[in-house]
């Protein structure tokens, strides 16, 4: 990915994710901004929506994700505003992994992961993945997450009260 198109990617996340106000963009409820009221609204860069299609056909992560009738477009996670993204509960994986900065080791271990500001914990079943995220903010750390184990228990929970 270029540069050009990483400051339009963390542009678009910014708006999509965090401050969508600060253009005067609207979401809807399921976190979907209308593609042609960020082009309308965004006046610092040119946007299109054939780069906005790259922007999100190139993010290695899947920041983004396009409506079928091409229209909107939302982020797929990281919201620290509140949005109902449909996610649907399934059986997670027997591990998934957790990437932060080697200096938040020691309190995650002590107060477990916490999602602060975001809606939700970000995890991932590709430890490669868990590395870049760890690696945004310092030197990074992988957390291994055995969640077969954690599904187990509340299984075993749900099943005994």
């Amino acid at each position: 990915m270029s540069e050009h198109h990483k400051q339009i990617s963390k542009y678009l996340s910014y708006i999509l994710r965090y401050q969508p106000e600060s253009i005067g963009l609207q979401l809807d409820n399921h976190g979907w901004a209308v593609i042609d009221d960020i082009i309308q609204k965004t006046t610092d860069m040119v946007l299109s929506k054939d780069l906005i299609a790259e922007i999100v056909k190139s993010s290695d992560k899947q920041r983004f994700i396009i409506s079928e009738d091409q229209t909107r477009i939302r982020a797929n996670q990281g919201h620290s505003i509140p949005v109902d993204l449909n996610l649907i509960p399934q059986i997670p994986p027997d591990t998934l992994y957790h990437g932060t900065a080697q200096q938040n080791v020691d309190a995650i271990m002590q107060q477990g992961i916490k999602s602060n500001q975001r809606q939700y914990v970000h995890l991932s079943d590709c430890q490669e993945t868990a590395w870049k995220v760890g690696s945004r903010h310092g030197k990074p750390a992988v957390l291994k997450i055995d969640t077969k184990a954690m599904s187990f228990r509340w299984a075993s929970i749900l099943f005994i009260s």
